[in-house]
This record gives structure tokens, sequence and C-alpha cells, in this order.
């Protein structure tokens, strides 16, 4: 994937290209990481995924709402070293409630239409993490763009 391109432009391709990203969260000084099905808002501020009220990685973001997530293109092939970006988003997550969990639900619907059921049970919360940095990493370069720039 070019990353010499527009930002925005780079982060819209990628977010819509994959289905998957790792969620990094911090409990009592130990870190986690998970891998979670995800979709972005149109204006790439925030992006949004499900997990089950019972879980570490739900009781993590309650207790410590700072999270990294991870976003990457590699194909595992030999390309990936010269061809590869990697955006790490810093932010903060939030269960989403009310009408913008409706709304939020239908971009993440829109994605994983697969998962419609899965989002709606009553288990589930609806997570976004509203970005104040985009990392973005390739094998010899980096740029940080701060939200709102």
């Amino acid at each position: 994937m070019d990353n010499s391109a527009d930002p925005s432009d780079l982060l819209s391709r990628l977010f819509a290209a994959q289905q998957l990203g790792v969620i990094s969260t911090e409990l009592e000084g130990q870190p986690y990481s998970n891998l979670v099905a995800f979709a972005a808002t149109e204006d790439l501020k925030s992006l949004v995924f499900v997990t089950n009220r019972n879980t570490s990685k739900y009781a993590n973001v309650i207790s410590n709402p700072k999270v990294a997530m991870m976003v990457d293109s590699r194909t595992n092939k030999l390309s990936d070293f010269n061809s590869a970006v990697a955006v790490t988003i810093l932010g903060i997550a939030a269960e989403v409630a009310g009408n913008e969990r409706d709304r939020l639900v239908e971009v993440y619907i829109a994605k994983h239409p697969h998962l419609a059921e899965f989002v709606n049970r009553s288990s589930q919360a609806l997570m976004r993490v509203t970005a104040s940095d985009f990392i973005i990493a390739s094998f010899d370069s980096v740029q940080v763009v701060h939200v709102g720039d």
C-alpha cells in the first residue's frame, strides 16, 4: 500500500480493505491485545468494534479507556517488507448507547453484515475508539497525524 499518498486517503483505503484490527488495552500495568472486527466512520475520527461485556477487553476499557488499535495491510509475503503499512490509532474507547449506538451499528453492519445478529445481542457492547493520533508506519518511515490537523 502506497503510504506516500494523502494520509486521509491512505487511512480510508486501509480501513475499507481490512476486516480486522488489534485493540490493545491495559489493566494494572499489564498490556493486553485482542483481534477485533472493526469499522471506521466516514470522517475517520472513530473506529467501532463489538465485545461481550463479560470479557477482560471490556473490563480493561472501562477501567482505563486509553487504547491503541493497529490496522495493517500485510499479506504475509516477502513484498510486505517494502509495501505493507501499519497504522496505530491512539485514542479513547467507550461504550456507545442510544441514538449514537443505532447510527454506529449501521456503520458496523454495513462492513460486517455477517455479524448483524452478534452485534444486536443484549450481552454485546458496541465500543467506539475516538482517535487522537494516527501513527502511519512502513518498513522505513513513520508519519504521525494528529486528528484535527
